[in-house]
């Protein structure tokens, strides 16, 4: 039954040229063709002499012993009737030969459609591979416009609406060179761009005359336009843009292949270009909201040296739960403030935990002159609005510069000691200990003054860097004992030098292992003598040694 229903016709004669079988297809083209019938009385003569020389051509014990059909290849062409046909033998043993023929028209068309459509499955790969494998709004539409003109027309533009009246285009000329730019232009000066603009569902596609596209279109193509047309790149429920095609050839709609791939093709790249702004516009909000968490830089103050250096936790992440912020005035106006805290938790959470900290820190920084006030409140309002998980371990440092000495007011919250290094290479950990904020109602904190030399520095840093994990096991904490020891061989380092190398220190300690957020701050009086007026004494709680 497969044989009798097979497209092609296929005819089995025998060596001594008569048919033993035809099925209906041969039937259809060889009027007469029957079993028994002499093939030289029903086929062209082309046909029978290709039998004749096939049959002569097999070896004698195939001709009686052969049971498999063997492929012979000894092809023949001719006409049956109007249409050209090839002739293809298989010996199908017992001194036979089946015969199939298959127009040579057709087959070419076949084969014709088949390339054409894999060239066109290679260009929806390749399309998709150039629009989802980049979040970049830019790249993905100039490659909706790069690959519109070499694919469905000479010239090519992507038209995003981005506010009333200003719209991205991208275009793509007909040598494939991509052009962008910011326009204000007026939609409905192109027929049916308006609609193609309104976003899902998508409009159909519209092809205009040439003669009613205002020029603002017209000279992406560089030549002459043939035909013109307008399609909605289709996002998700959102107004993506429109696709305009232009073509040199007059001809206007899309070939039977264009029908089926450029539908996809526009559904592909429209949700490409909404992904695509809709990363961007969050990453623009995440970046706003960033500016806020992100440590400042370390402005100047007066008559004092100070750096500052964070690295966070993960090297992708850019906040983390350490923190450090620099008020020039505080308090009174007599001093400067330096806060450097580090918040429970890591990563995203840590830092939102961290905004909400330093903006609290800001309105109380009229408050400087109190410390243990300022603690109090800010603990206080986080056991309010905050986690019972969250807290937060802190030192605060107010600074004074005092004829060419610098007075420093230290009062720690749970959080590792200030070092104070001499000139003479002493290191005096200043232990101002006090409550944890945010954990318990009552907190108690110790308030200790030192003042510094010309030369001297005060350093604050965060547990990230005592508590780093490495060394030649990969399980040692670098601790305050190696911290101080290598902090004596500093004396007299500048502060950006002094902070790069705890930092780097403690990096270099843990290697590639993990490690918490790190955060350094020192405080150095200048070597240069002041030219200033001594100011007025702050009150300190104890007098230093």
């Amino acid at each position: 039954m497969v044989w009798e229903d097979a497209p092609y016709p296929m005819l089995t004669v025998d060596t001594a040229g008569i048919i033993e079988q035809a099925n209906e297809a041969a039937r259809l083209l060889l009027a007469g063709a029957a079993a028994g019938v002499p093939l030289a009385r029903v086929a062209p003569a082309w046909l029978s002499r290709a039998h004749h020389e096939v049959c002569a051509g097999l070896p004698v014990d195939q001709r009686v012993d052969q049971r498999v059909d063997q492929r012979v290849d000894q092809r023949a062409r001719g006409p049956v009737g109007g249409p050209v046909f090839e002739a293809h033998p298989v010996h199908a043993g017992r001194d036979r030969v089946t015969w199939w023929l298959v127009d040579v028209d057709d087959h070419q068309q076949v084969v014709e459609e088949l390339r054409a459509e894999r060239e066109w499955t290679a260009f929806m790969v390749e399309a998709s591979v150039e629009l989802l494998s980049s979040l970049n709004l830019e790249h993905c539409l100039e490659a909706t416009a790069r690959l519109a003109a070499r694919r469905l027309a000479d010239a090519a533009l992507v038209v995003m609406p981005l506010a009333p009246r200003q719209y991205a285009i991208v275009s793509c000329d007909q040598r494939g060179e991509v052009s962008r730019e910011r326009a204000s232009v007026d939609p409905r000066t192109v027929p049916g761009l308006g609609e193609a603009l309104q976003g899902f569902p998508p409009a159909p596609t519209r092809w205009i005359e040439p003669a009613e596209t205002p020029g603002w279109v017209l000279r992406h193509q560089g030549g002459e336009v043939g035909s013109v047309a307008v399609t909605a790149l289709p996002g998700h429920g959102l107004a993506t843009g429109a696709l305009v095609l232009l073509r040199r050839t007059p001809r206007a709609g899309f070939s039977d292949a264009e029908k089926v791939f450029a539908p996809l093709f526009t559904a592909w790249a429209g949700a490409a270009i909404s992904v695509a702004r809709l990363y961007a516009e969050q990453a623009a909000i995440a970046e706003t909201l960033m500016a806020e968490l992100l440590p400042p830089v370390a402005p100047p103050l007066e008559g004092v040296e100070l750096a500052a250096r964070y690295r966070t936790a993960g090297d992708s992440e850019r906040v983390g739960g350490d923190f450090y912020d620099v008020h020039p005035v505080a308090g009174s106006g007599r001093e400067s403030l330096v806060v450097l805290g580090d918040v429970s938790g890591k990563g995203l959470e840590a830092a939102v935990l961290t905004g909400r900290i330093r903006n609290i820190l800001r309105a109380l920084v009229p408050l400087a002159d109190d410390h243990h006030r300022v603690l109090e409140l800010l603990n206080g309002a986080l056991l309010t609005h905050g986690d019972p998980t969250s807290f937060v371990t802190l030192v605060l440092a107010s600074i004074e510069r005092r004829a060419d000495q610098v007075a420093v007011r230290l009062t720690s919250a749970g959080h590792p000691p200030p070092l104070i290094l001499r000139n003479d290479g002493r290191v005096e950990p200043i232990h101002a200990v006090g409550t944890l904020i945010g954990l318990v109602e009552h907190i108690t904190c110790v308030t200790e003054s030192v003042l510094l030399e010309p030369g001297e520095t005060c350093l604050l840093y965060s547990d990230g860097i005592v508590e780093a994990r490495g060394g030649p096991v990969g399980d040692e904490f670098f601790g305050e004992e190696r911290l101080c020891e290598q902090l004596r061989q500093c004396a007299g380092m500048p502060p950006e030098a002094l902070a790069d190398r705890v930092q780097m220190l403690a990096c270099q300690w843990v290697g590639l292992g993990e490690h918490d957020d790190m955060a350094v701050v020192a405080i150095t009086a200048p070597r240069e003598p002041s030219h200033r007026e001594p100011s007025h004494p702050a009150p300190s709680h104890r007098a230093p040694p």
